[in-house]
């Protein structure tokens, strides 16, 4: 079983930063693609970035210029720093994690979410 941890959440005002951090563990043999969603309250899940083995990235257009999203390979981390935050940013933070088991079957593993609020 793959685990995913997120943590660096928390409380931010306006024009703010914050970096998350998420990492797996548990049987990998190889990771693919890792990437951060979020949830605002009332909506549904989307996702914010991503990032490919090969250091390939994806972001939505609305955090564009304001995010960034990096990876350690060597330790299956990913991190998502947060700039210039804006009320609209808040929500939980998912990270998800795509690769393949030591036993050579895929996963797709969510981490609990870390909650951003940004609020003044």
């Amino acid at each position: 079983q793959v685990r995913v941890v997120e943590s660096g959440g928390g409380l931010v005002q306006p024009g703010g930063s914050l970096r998350l951090s998420c990492a797996a563990s548990g049987g990998i043999s190889s990771v693919m693609v890792m990437g951060w969603y979020r949830q605002p309250p009332g909506a549904q899940r989307e996702l914010v970035a991503s990032i490919t083995t090969d250091g390939t990235t994806n972001y939505a257009e609305s955090v564009k210029g304001r995010f960034t999203i990096s990876r350690d390979n060597d330790r299956d981390s990913v991190y998502l720093q947060m700039n210039s935050l804006k009320p609209e940013d808040t929500a939980v933070y998912y990270c998800n994690v795509k690769g393949r088991r030591l036993v050579l079957t895929t996963f797709d593993s969510w981490g609990q979410g870390t909650q951003v609020t940004v609020s003044s």
